[in-house]
């Protein structure tokens, strides 16, 4: 692969390339990365924070990976605010700081990173990092759900079924467990059954109507 100009930064595909030459143990790929890095480029300062996290083409090291993926991050690189979110939530290669995780949770969850959307939705209902507000974890599931991903469904529709958050509201419970199962997690289906006991039959018919709709709209069949 020709060799990138450093000033000119590098694209999302030629740095995808250059990690899957880097890991491999390809020297001038790896020598790249770390060019374009120490020249500012945001996302060859990922892709080397990406290496040292994996342990592949470099030795792992959690304290270099923070340290690139916090100069990306800075920049306003997604996947680096996510990453530095999760090593600081943990405690890997940095101190253990959960008001820090949550505030690079929310920098990436702003952005659309659906993970970092549950992990924020997660740390609003323990209140970990942030003030325990249930409001703002039903509202960040909410955002992870509306994008597909199938947790965020499932814990959005037990928020529903026990009023946490939001109003209690059997058919928007039934509604987000029915798009869950639909979406692969299983677990929802013993939660739509308990409901189905409780709930009347007309609410029932009301969130498959609304979760037909909702799928339809999200997952077009082909």
């Amino acid at each position: 692969m020709a060799v990138a100009s450093a000033s000119a930064g590098l694209t999302a595909d030629q740095a995808k390339t250059l990690v899957l030459q880097a890991s491999t143990g390809n020297a001038p790929a790896l020598q790249q990365i770390r060019l374009s890095a120490n020249t500012g480029d945001a996302l060859a300062q990922d892709a080397l924070g990406s290496l040292y996290y994996s342990g592949h083409g470099l030795p792992q090291d959690y304290v270099q990976a923070a340290q690139w993926f916090s100069k990306a991050a800075d920049q306003g690189y997604v996947n680096a605010q996510y990453y530095l979110a999760v090593m600081y939530n943990i405690g890997q290669g940095v101190p253990q700081d959960y008001v820090q995780a949550a505030q690079w949770f929310s920098k990436a969850a702003d952005q659309g990173y659906v993970n970092a959307r549950n992990m924020l939705s997660l740390m609003y209902n323990i209140g970990q990092g942030v003030p325990k507000d249930y409001a703002q974890a039903a509202q960040w599931y909410r955002r992870g759900a509306e994008q597909g991903y199938s947790i965020a469904q499932y814990k959005l529709g037990v928020m529903y079924n026990i009023g946490q958050g939001v109003p209690q509201d059997y058919t928007q419970a039934a509604q987000w467990f029915i798009i869950a199962k639909a979406s692969g997690y299983s677990e929802a289906d013993q939660y739509l059954q308990k409901l189905e006991a409780v709930a009347t039959p007309s609410q029932i018919a009301q969130a498959q109507k609304l979760a037909g709709e909702w799928l339809a709209t999200h997952h077009p069949k082909k």
